[in-house]
């Protein structure tokens, strides 16, 4: 995987190498304050101690502006930060922009996908078109599969 950066809450920026975390949890997701995005969210704040006890760093991100990003994990209180990516470089590199149908009209949007990458910067595990209900007991059910202090 390639290195990239970006501007994220918490007035901070993004690294993709150097990360001291074993596991880094990127979901993207489609658009701050909507119903399926709201409650991944809140799946993913309500889970967050047993993420990090795993050893995994959770961040969200989504084509969202920092101020859209900073009201929205103020408003729901999440223990992770959200990275900003407007002009979908981060969401190419990973291949999640699709044509989605929206109320009848096709719509060039985010494929709700998650992936877990290695202290190496390597994906070792992805979600595409993922499901909100069941997803991060996906996610810690694979994390808890791997040995401990894995690279």
């Amino acid at each position: 995987m390639a290195n990239f950066s970006a501007a994220m809450t918490g007035d901070q920026t993004f690294e993709l190498q150097g990360r001291p975390a074993r596991y880094t949890v990127l979901y993207f997701y489609p658009k701050d304050n909507t119903p399926g995005c709201t409650t991944e969210a809140m799946n993913f704040r309500d889970h967050h101690d047993e993420l990090t006890a795993l050893g995994a760093v959770v961040y969200g991100i989504s084509r969202d502006s920092l101020r859209s990003h900073e009201s929205f994990k103020s408003k729901l209180g999440l223990p992770f930060e959200l990275i900003s990516d407007p002009d979908e470089a981060v969401c190419n590199q990973f291949n999640v922009m699709k044509m989605k149908n929206m109320y009848g009209k096709k719509v060039r949007g985010v494929e709700r996908s998650t992936f877990v990458i290695d202290a190496g910067g390597k994906v070792v595990k992805e979600w595409r078109g993922v499901k909100v209900n069941d997803h991060v007991k996906e996610v810690l059910d694979f994390l808890k599969t791997q040995p401990p202090g894995a690279q």
